[in-house]
């Protein structure tokens, strides 16, 4: 009698080993029995890539450390990135793209700018792209839209897409916090990078609504299209106006179709009613509207950004890309 063979496992490579990628590594390191059990064979997780590998990292034992994304991605069926930026991200996900692997990012920038061209080597090469995390982390609105929603009819999409934005405002609003000194303490805090200005200039959120709009309706949606205010030119008088009209001033990030089928999108600051959804969304909370024909407004809310809440997103998209492969 034959022995059946152990099937052969996933082999996955991390790209990128800080707050995000080390909360998916320790996940993956220390519940591997639960995603064998998931697929029906072994999810191994190859190496990690940082720039630095003689760091200590959270979670992640030295050996499975390397600086060389290239070759580690290189061997792998299912690439994850977590490093950020467009570049050496792009590069290494076209490449494992071409030769066809499945790739997860988180990366918003890059799917907001090359998602398109990215799909397109994809299918050319019977690989996969992945990025449910690349908008509102745990809140799985793309999955909502792409699949839950498919069959219906999607007209808008609105929502409070960027959480340290919305932080800032909040304690605005709710504590009569100067602006400035909002933004200086939810630096603070971390809510705001080194450099803020993805965030308070509303890129960030940018970013995401052009991913929205292209996964509800199928269309381009360049992310030069987008119409872009953010918030840091918001003055203590504007809402002091706000307050005296009973209203709130919130970062919104939105997307229509009208009846010729032309999208339009825009990130901006808005007065809303006290009374709006929208309005009552309190510190780093995000929350999206999807307005659809058939199911009406449909509505979810919880952590937009935070390692462990990334991860949550990123490995749901790690059982699809190896369910896939």
């Amino acid at each position: 009698m034959t022995d059946t063979p152990a099937p052969r496992p996933f082999r996955l490579a991390l790209l990128g080993g800080g707050t995000v990628g080390a909360a998916v590594a320790r996940r993956l390191l220390q519940h591997g029995e639960t995603y064998a059990a998931l697929l029906g064979r072994p999810l191994v997780l190859t190496g990690v890539a940082v720039r630095d590998a003689s760091r200590v990292r959270d979670g992640i034992p030295a050996e499975l450390l390397t600086t060389d994304a290239a070759a580690l991605a290189a061997e792998a069926d299912v690439v994850v990135e977590v490093m950020g930026g467009l570049e050496p991200a792009g590069t290494l996900i076209e490449a494992a793209l071409r030769r066809g692997a499945q790739v997860v990012t988180a990366n918003k920038q890059l799917i907001a700018r090359r998602g398109e061209e990215l799909h397109a080597v994809a299918r050319e090469h019977g690989g996969g792209l992945h990025y449910e995390a690349a908008v509102m982390a745990a809140v799985p609105v793309l999955s909502v839209v792409r699949e839950s929603l498919a069959g219906d009819e999607i007209t808008a999409v609105r929502g409070i897409v960027n959480g340290s934005t919305n932080y800032v405002l909040d304690l605005v609003a709710r504590e009569g916090v100067a602006f400035s000194d909002a933004v200086r303490q939810a630096g603070e805090l971390g809510y705001l990078e080194a450099d803020p200005t993805e965030d308070l200039e509303g890129l960030d959120a940018a970013a995401k609504i052009a991913i929205l709009a292209r996964t509800a309706w199928g269309v381009p949606a360049p992310l030069g299209d987008v119409e872009v205010t953010g918030i840091s030119g918001l003055t203590d008088e504007d809402f002091a106006a706000a307050e005296g009209r009973g209203e709130v001033v919130k970062l919104v990030a939105s997307a229509e179709r009208d009846d010729q089928g032309v999208v339009r999108a825009a990130v901006l600051p808005l007065s809303l009613p006290a009374a709006d959804p929208l309005a009552q969304v309190r510190g780093g909370t995000n929350v999206v509207e999807i307005d659809a024909v058939l199911a009406g407004p449909v509505r979810l809310t919880g952590a937009g950004a935070g390692g462990d809440q990334t991860a949550s997103a990123v490995l749901g998209d790690v059982v699809r890309a190896a369910r896939a492969r």
